[in-house]
Formats: C-alpha cells, structure tokens, sequence
C-alpha cells in the first residue's frame, strides 16, 4: 500500500481472505443464468444480506465495470474482494467465483462427462429450473435497484429509455450507447442531492493512484508486448498466453461476445477443433459462474501444447488478467472522480440506465430462456 492509498474503510467493515473466498466459492457454485443474473446474485449476497457494501457504492462499481472491457459480473466481484480484503481478497473473490465452473469444464474436456450429461437430455430439467430461478433473483435485483437508484421521475424517464435503447441495439454496441446516454442525459438533466452518510461507505481501497497508473501501463504494455513476443519466439505458451489475453482486453459486453474471439483465435488457426468448440461452448451454458472460464475448457482441449492441465491454467490465467489489471488501476481514479459534482450528476444517469439494462436483460436474455413453459413460470 503506497502513500496515496485510500483510507481503509472502517474497523468491521474489513474481512479476511477465507471469508470472501468462502462467499464466492458459495456463489461460484450456485450462480447460473449468466452475467446480469450474477450481478443480481451479488446485490442479494453483498448488499441486502451480508451490507459489504451500500446501494450507491454497488451502483457505483458496477457503473464502472459497464465501461472496462471484460466480463463485468467478474469484474465486480473482483472489485468486491479487492475492498474487502485486499489485493489477495481480490484473488480469493475471482478463484472462489471462476473454479467451480474451470474444473467442471476442464473435467468435461478429459472426458469425464459425456456430452449428454451436461445437455439438455440428461440434465435439461434442472438445468431449466435454474434457469427460472435466475429469473426471480434477477427480477427482485432489478425492482431493489430501481426503487435506489431511480426512484423520481426524471430517473425513471432515463432507466426506461435506456431499456428501450438496449432492446432496439441488442449487444455490447447497445450497452456502450445506454452508458453514454445515460450520463449525457443526468449531466443535462440531474441535480444531486447532498451526498448521505454512507453514500461512499464500502468504495474505498487500498490501491494508491501512483499504483493504479502502474496496474494500468501493465495492462497496456502486455497488450502490445506479448504479440510482438509470441511472434517473435515461435512459442506455443506465449501464442495461446496472448490470444486470451487479448481476447480478455478487447472484448465489451463480456459472455458470449467473446466467442466469436475465440473462434477466431483458437479454431480459425487449429489449435482447437471446431466440433470440440462447440461442445465445450454447450457444457459452459450449465455450469455456474461466468462464461469466460470458457477458456479453461480451450486450453485443455488445445491440440498442440501446452494442453491439459497445464493449457487451462494458462488461459483462464490468460482471459482474467487483463480484467484483474483494470480494476485495480481504475478504482482509485474512479473513487475520485465520483465524488465530483459534475461527474456526480453524470453517474445519476448512468446508474438510472444501468436500471434499464439490467430491465432488458430481465426480458432478453433471462426471461426468455429462464421461462419457457407454464411450469417454469
């Protein structure tokens, strides 16, 4: 921790690695339906029931992690854990929340499952209540965060044309424009009111700004650096390492926007078969937790090595750093600037759009996959 650090948050309000790693190995385990029903989970785990954090502080990071490229239900998490208990409760938060669903994924690669197993056979009925169930959390999620963060009438205006907006350009596209709108509009638009004791409670972290800036030149310096370095070498280690990286680096939305990636990386070239792609692609749709342990699967089943083992720690590795290096960098930056009064009419608007995205993932994708017959609703 360096002479800029944030101050701690209060005594009791700091936790210990086992514990954040305990909640989100709990979450890692139980956490389906994707990354909008993740960040519903996590409202419920951290700001309902456990209070890690206030209603505007989560608001606030998941406003954040909406703008970094990267899987943003992760991100928060990371960002959680990072405020929790340091930078090694940043590590427990994202291996509790990603491992559950790498090793059942890297176990369905070695041939442990068949596919029927994890297919809509075999594991169809539970696998469809899950579903629903993601449909209440997410639901209850969005009527709690509503009540919060748009509860007037301007707020309101803004989360329902943001839910339009996002249903009118479906994709990461879509999300970008609901931010920008949003922040646009509550700068225009939006007063903010003396700001509550408690409105910051939970943001601060133990990351410095002359840190930050080094966390983020490394995010840099590795998107142009291992290219250059794989290339140069020849080495199989290095060329899997930088295809992940940057398809971790680039990619807005999270989920299944980095697939096409992916695909391009990794099937396009021959490292991984196209029929073992797709399967890999319909066993991480039943397993908890996010999507981009995906990469678990990928670098296991890589035809040349590293494989194996070996190959799925170095992707998951790989996809995850890029969003660990932003978070960290960001944060102090982003805790400052929130606290401004022109950014803090702005983030109004982006956390009323937020309402509206999380709105319209409600209906698309979870609704309509989560509910699917008389039963299931």
């Amino acid at each position: 921790m360096d002479r800029q650090a944030q101050t701690a948050p209060a005594a009791g309000r700091r936790g210990t690695v086992a514990e954040v790693f305990r909640v989100f190995l709990g979450l890692g385990l139980t956490s389906f339906g994707g990354p909008v029903a993740h960040l519903g989970y996590f409202h419920a785990s951290f700001v309902v029931r456990r209070k890690w954090l206030s209603e505007q502080a989560y608001a606030d990071l998941v406003a954040l992690c909406q703008f970094l490229p990267g899987p943003a239900s992760s991100q928060v998490g990371m960002a959680i854990g990072l405020q929790r208990a340091g930078y090694m409760g940043l590590l427990a938060a994202w291996a509790g929340f990603t491992l559950p669903s790498a090793i059942l994924l890297v176990a369905f690669a070695y041939g442990a499952y068949g596919a029927s197993a994890l297919g809509a056979d075999a594991g169809g009925g539970w696998i469809l209540g899950l579903k629903a169930a993601a449909v209440a959390v997410v639901a209850q999620a969005v009527v709690a965060m509503a009540r919060s963060l748009a509860p007037d009438r301007e707020r309101a205006t803004i989360a329902v044309a943001g839910m339009i907006l996002a249903m009118l350009v479906p994709g990461a596209l879509g999300q970008v424009l609901v931010i920008l709108a949003g922040g646009l509009a509550g700068f225009l638009w939006l007063r903010p009111a003396p700001a509550a004791n408690g409105d910051h409670e939970g943001i601060a972290v133990p990351v410095g700004r002359r840190t930050g800036a080094l966390f983020l030149t490394a995010f840099a310096v590795l998107l142009f650096v291992l290219p250059l370095l794989a290339a140069g070498t020849g080495s199989p280690a290095l060329r899997m390492a930088d295809g992940f990286y940057r398809s971790g680096a680039l990619v807005f939305g999270g989920g299944h926007v980095v697939l096409p990636l992916l695909q391009a990386e990794f099937v396009a070239t021959g490292f991984v078969g196209k029929e073992a792609f797709l399967a890999g692609y319909g066993a991480a749709q039943a397993v908890p937790g996010p999507l981009f342990s995906f990469a678990a699967y990928l670098g296991a089943a890589f035809r040349t090595f590293p494989s194996g083992i070996t190959g799925a720690g170095l992707a998951l590795v790989a996809i995850f750093l890029p969003s660990a290096l932003l978070v960290i960098g960001s944060l102090p930056f982003w805790d400052r600037l929130r606290r401004a009064g022109m950014l803090r009419r702005a983030l109004l608007g982006v956390n009323a759009a937020v309402v509206g995205l999380l709105a319209a993932a409600l209906y698309d994708p979870v609704f309509a996959e989560g509910v699917t017959s008389p039963a299931s609703m």
